[in-house]
């Protein structure tokens, strides 16, 4: 770690670099979080489903407290939480196991372009027929507006008599736009059919109610607000209707049948606190983040001309800010800023050359989809991490336009949409 100054106009304060700002890919686990954690992997070691001793009844009873604590981040109650390895897998159990009880209903879903690829890829599996003992199933995937945004009526009109099951995202984990959850779970439910969400990006980020919000399905993962890594849940609506579900796993029956395995005791009860924490400190956690996010966005866009906002500007995640910066190479730029941690997109798809798919979706072209940053803050980033990286990104964006000869022909004035190029 080293110390550096901040040229920002509002603060001279010194930061520690490395600065994180990749809080979308994963977060710090909170120190109080692991203070709460740690006792479960020397002291309450036990096997929640050891019911004959103590050391399973301590465990046992720490789940539920857990369990408790992670219902009410969502507005569920404590038997609707069912524990998973993170929102991968409860992304697949809902999607697959709705899949194989309810295929006598229909074998249709709908969901959209933007969604993760946790929930595109069951889908397109389910689509293909490739999941043993699984017919083929039939696949909506409805567009998105420029700002990120599903029709509604597109969504109506897209459900039929066959229609089982509707997955759409609550914040877009590139762009941060929110779908409207309430307004998807009314048309779902004045047609019959199941809406599950992924709420990933959005649990502790965003208000989200169940119940109000008409959800039978929603995906967590601990790591995205602050617990540990390996650890998430998916809610399962009891009643109005009650949603049953086949197991990805059989052998145990853990998890009232829906997920067999030990349960990870000490992830899950640092689930519970990091829960615990989201809900209790949510006012202040997102009025500093929005905050934060305004500043940095503010700083970069009066520096840096031409860069752009993706997504919607107002209704989004308030900790998260992905922007567009023409003629600027989007690996360049990270690399010439090496001291943040930011991301070109999805954490999970980082490493693919191609332009992300989400941004692709808005309508934007592959050089501006290349030359898209997201900017992710957290509960530990500071005013002079962002002034010292506003100053950083201003620097090495103009550095890098310097060596661009379409900047320099765009500061001359050429519209390069009329340029007749040619190949030799």
């Amino acid at each position: 770690m080293t110390r550096s100054a901040s040229r920002g106009a509002a603060t001279t304060a010194t930061v520690v670099v490395p600065i994180y700002m990749d809080n979308s890919a994963t977060t710090r686990c909170d120190p109080r979080v692991v203070a709460k954690l740690l006792p479960f992997f020397a002291d309450d070691f036990g096997n929640a489903a050891s019911r004959n001793h103590v050391f399973g009844w301590r465990a046992e009873a720490a789940i539920e407290v857990a369990r408790e604590q992670t219902a009410a981040l969502i507005g569920c109650t404590p038997k609707e939480i069912v524990f998973t390895s993170g929102s991968t897998e409860a992304n697949n159990l809902a999607i697959k196991g709705v899949a194989e009880l309810y295929a006598g209903k229909g074998r249709h879903f709908v969901s959209c372009v933007t969604e993760h690829k946790a929930v595109i890829d069951p889908l397109k599996h389910l689509e293909l027929g490739t999941i043993p003992g699984q017919p083929r199933a039939e696949i909506t995937f409805l567009p998105v507006d420029r700002l990120g945004h599903v029709d509604l009526d597109a969504l109506s009109a897209a459900i039929r008599p066959d229609t089982v099951l509707v997955s759409l995202m609550a914040a877009n984990n590139e762009i941060g736009t929110l779908h409207p959850l309430a307004a998807i779970g009314r048309i779902c439910k004045e047609r019959g059919v199941l809406f599950h969400t992924d709420a990933t990006q959005a649990a502790g980020r965003i208000p989200i109610d169940v119940e109000a919000f008409g959800i039978d399905l929603l995906s967590l993962s601990a790591h995205k607000f602050y617990g540990p890594k390996g650890v998430g849940a998916l809610y399962v609506r009891r009643e109005g209707p009650r949603v049953r579900l086949a197991p990805l796993l059989d052998g145990g029956g853990h998890e009232r049948g829906m997920r067999s395995g030990t349960l990870n005791v000490p992830g899950i009860v640092g689930m519970g606190e990091a829960a615990r924490i989201a809900r209790e400190d949510f006012a202040s956690d997102v009025a500093r983040l929005r905050a934060l996010r305004d500043r940095l966005e503010q700083g970069i866009l009066a520096r840096s001309v031409n860069a752009v906002v993706n997504g919607d500007p107002d209704d989004r995640l308030p900790h998260l800010s992905n922007v567009s910066f023409p003629y600027v190479e989007g690996e360049s730029l990270i690399m010439g800023i090496k001291d943040v941690a930011v991301s070109s997109g999805s954490a999970c798809t980082s490493a693919s050359l191609e332009p992300s798919y989400v941004l692709k979706s808005l309508g934007l072209g592959d050089e501006l989809a290349h030359s898209s940053i997201r900017f992710s803050l957290g509960r530990f980033n500071t005013e002079a991490e962002v002034d010292h990286v506003v100053d950083m990104v201003s620097r090495e964006v103009a550095r890098l336009r310097e060596m661009s000869p379409l900047w320099e022909m765009v500061q001359q004035g050429v519209d390069l949409t009329k340029v007749k190029w040619t190949v030799h």
